[in-house]
């Protein structure tokens, strides 16, 4: 059976807790495990795309949540509208996650680790039922953000898990 990933920085919520403090600890472990599912990995490792018809690699993991953290957070519930997209390529829908030929780990973690900053930050000001910019016609709350980015890293962390494996063994929930 497999374990699950052991480190400090990643604790599971306990069972009982305040509804926004579960949300807030549960989206936290989330964004832990996709770091440690890249962590101790060569830049040719964190960028294999194992499996032949995806397009998916750790790397591009990390850069596509970036990117969703800044659209939920920022743009949504923010409403900082006019913020672009942090790569975009009018071509390519799906530059964020390749082509990365050119893409650099230390930068883009570390706009990853910037716009989690900042999602915590505009989510701070807001309490559960506010509501930022309209989603396909309809109010988004914070509560709904932080299911969503829960689910969201879990399905990728699905991702991150097999891709880890296939890369190096390496396993680990």
């Amino acid at each position: 059976m497999v374990g699950d990933l052991e480190d400090p920085r990643r604790q599971e919520p306990p069972y009982v807790l305040p509804e926004r403090q579960m949300l807030e600890e549960w989206l936290e472990f989330e964004r832990t495990t996709l770091l440690l599912k890249c962590e101790g990995l060569d830049d040719a490792g964190r960028k294999s795309r194992t499996v032949p018809t995806s397009l998916l690699s750790l790397h591009g993991l990390v850069r596509h949540m970036a990117e969703v953290e800044r659209g939920w957070f920022r743009r949504t519930l923010g409403r900082e509208t006019d913020i672009p997209r942090i790569w975009y390529d009018p071509a390519n829908q799906d530059c964020e996650i390749a082509p990365l030929d050119g893409a650099d780990w230390e930068t883009d973690l570390a706009v990853w680790e910037a716009e989690c900053v900042a999602g915590r930050k505009v989510a701070a000001d807001h309490e559960l039922d506010d509501a930022g910019s309209k989603r396909d016609g309809e109010p988004c709350t914070l509560r709904w953000i932080y299911v969503h980015m829960i689910e969201e890293y879990a399905r990728h962390n699905g991702h991150a898990d097999l891709i880890r494996e296939l890369v190096d063994g390496s396993v680990g929930w």
